[in-house]
């Protein structure tokens, strides 16, 4: 059974495949990719260094998840992420908005006992913003220490440790200690709420301060037409733009390494009045409309920009 799961997987990122940090376009959609090379002591390469990790040791925790998480490789494609964002057993990584694991069921793994898996998470003042009740506030209260204990059960064996942070109040102990930091599809609702209460300016200092130099930033993101409104590309539709993203990035003091398409999907065309979430998994405004829900399929998940970032080490 194992060595079937194993196959699978291997199919499916033959199929998907791995397009390079050549600096090509995402879609003829996306903002144009900046070209530019890796740059010396971007990531900590030195003697201490976790081994670099072999395809079949990812891609045996790959095949060991459930069907249903199974099924979303095409869409997510996470071997191919986490490898062109250099994710290393032995790491300490910032995972943003981990929630149910999707990506840390995997992680924890992966990192093994002598990796970190923190998990960082919107601050209480964001989550009022989106309508949540007092019972559902009170529950974020001791987010930072629930969340971790609840994820040490999810992987038995060669597991990393975890612990937790609420971005905005990260500790001095926190600083400096993390290989990476990953924002997968996070900065949308950083971005939204910017201009009236600073989320996205907090959370991208946290970001800075969490890595140590040379630590890299990999972020994956719903991903805007370049030529769409800037009003309506705010966040508050899911969808940033690349050339947007790489300006906050930059502007935090990170340096652009790198862009992939790979988990770029040409078929996601938003119009003015779209959501990102109309599309799968979500499928919102399908719920009595199958021939809507059939047409949402047929795009798939989002189009999505693929980048990476460096903290400089001077």
């Amino acid at each position: 059974m194992k060595k079937s799961l194993i196959a699978l997987i291997t199919s499916i990122i033959a199929a998907v495949g791995l397009t390079g940090c050549d600096g090509s376009n995402q879609t003829a959609n996306s903002e144009p990719t900046q070209s530019a090379a890796p740059m010396e002591g971007m990531a900590a390469t030195n003697e201490s260094s976790p081994a670099a990790p072999t395809s079949s040791d990812l891609a045996s925790i790959l095949a060991a998840q459930p069907e249903a998480v199974i099924a979303r490789y095409p869409s997510r494609n996470p071997q191919q992420t986490l490898e062109f964002f250099g994710i290393q057993p032995g790491m300490t990584v910032v995972e943003a908005l981990p929630g149910g694991g999707w990506y840390s069921k995997l992680l924890i793994p992966y990192l093994g006992n002598e990796g970190e898996l923190v998990g960082a998470n919107y601050p209480t003042g964001m989550y009022k913003l989106f309508g949540y009740d007092d019972e559902r506030l009170a529950k974020l209260a001791n987010w930072s220490t629930d969340w971790p204990a609840t994820a040490q059960t999810w992987v038995e064996g060669n597991a990393a440790k975890v612990s937790g942070f609420v971005m905005g109040d990260l500790t001095d102990s926190k600083k400096g200690t993390a290989d990476a930091v990953l924002l997968i599809r996070a900065l949308h609702n950083l971005a939204r709420f910017e201009e009236e209460h600073g989320f996205m300016s907090r959370a991208l200092q946290d970001t800075f301060e969490v890595l140590k130099p040379g630590g890299i930033v990999g972020i994956v993101q719903h991903a805007a037409p370049s030529d769409a409104d800037d009003a309506w590309a705010n966040g508050s539709k899911g969808y940033l733009k690349q050339a947007f993203v790489i300006e906050q990035m930059q502007a935090a003091g990170f340096e652009y390494v790198a862009a992939s398409d790979i988990n770029a999907n040409p078929r996601d065309l938003p119009g003015a009045d779209d959501v990102v979430w109309r599309l799968p998994p979500t499928l919102a405004g399908s719920k009595d409309d199958e021939a809507r829900a059939a047409a949402m399929r047929a795009i798939g998940e989002s189009n999505r920009m693929t980048l990476k970032f460096v903290k400089p080490t001077i």
